[in-house]
């Protein structure tokens, strides 16, 4: 049974969540105040986190950003009134899984959780990945390369395992951008480019004529891997 800690101080919502997950099978915990949320959050081991934004005191971004730093890898799934493109991309940005927008029908948030718990439930099934000169830790986020952190930040290390996960398969620039900003995330294809070529930048030795990350023009990206002749997951 999925643990989920929702952080929601307004009460008719939390109750509704609440119910209503409890009904789809889920074990769920509430915390109202941001400060309560990243402290169980902390103390306990939970599936996902459903975290309000507009929370007193420490809002939603503040505890995202302490959770991550803290080293909690407990997927969350970021709630808010907010519309604005660049609030959600720096929720992403922080570390965030997912975004909801109020207000949001039961039915599309059922299928968020599962689709975050879905990818977490993959990315446990494999602890580490190497090319090259590269050592991706998918529990820890984070790539190593040559034996020094590369930096990635939450969204180029989002980006880099969906084209790992989907290796030898050409992604379209929509697809990744549902899957690593998602779904519906009014951002251009140049966004997209741009990250890819960060991720060159600091995981490719020839960053201009890459190895790795490939591009097929006018259709998207794959990640193949040559140095083990593999290019199938």
């Amino acid at each position: 049974m999925p643990r989920i800690l929702i952080v929601e101080d307004e009460h008719a919502i939390a109750l509704g969540l609440r119910n209503d997950l409890a009904l789809e099978g889920y074990d769920v915990e509430v915390a109202t105040t941001g400060d309560a949320g990243a402290a169980r959050a902390r103390e306990t081991t939970f599936d996902l986190l459903l975290l309000d934004v507009m929370l007193p005191g420490k809002d939603g971004f503040a505890v995202c950003r302490e959770l991550r730093r803290a080293g909690v890898k407990t997927p969350i799934i970021l709630l808010t009134a907010r519309v604005q493109e660049t609030e959600k991309v720096m929720g992403l940005e922080l570390g965030a899984d997912d975004y909801v927008t109020k207000p949001f029908s039961p039915m599309e948030l059922r299928a968020r959780i599962k689709a975050v718990l879905r990818r977490a439930g993959s990315a446990a099934d494999e602890d580490t990945y190497r090319f090259g000169a590269i050592e991706v830790d998918f529990a820890r986020c984070r790539a190593v390369r040559a034996g020094h952190d590369a930096a990635l930040t939450p969204l180029e290390f989002k980006l880099l395992t969906t084209l790992i996960r989907a290796r030898g398969r050409l992604l379209s620039r929509s697809q990744l951008i549902d899957a690593v900003w998602g779904a519906g995330t009014a951002i251009t294809d140049r966004v997209v480019d741009n990250h890819v070529m960060n991720l060159r930048r600091k995981l490719e030795e020839q960053p201009a004529e890459p190895r790795y990350l490939i591009s097929s023009r006018g259709l998207g990206y794959r990640f193949e891997n040559p140095d083990n002749g593999q290019t199938e997951p």
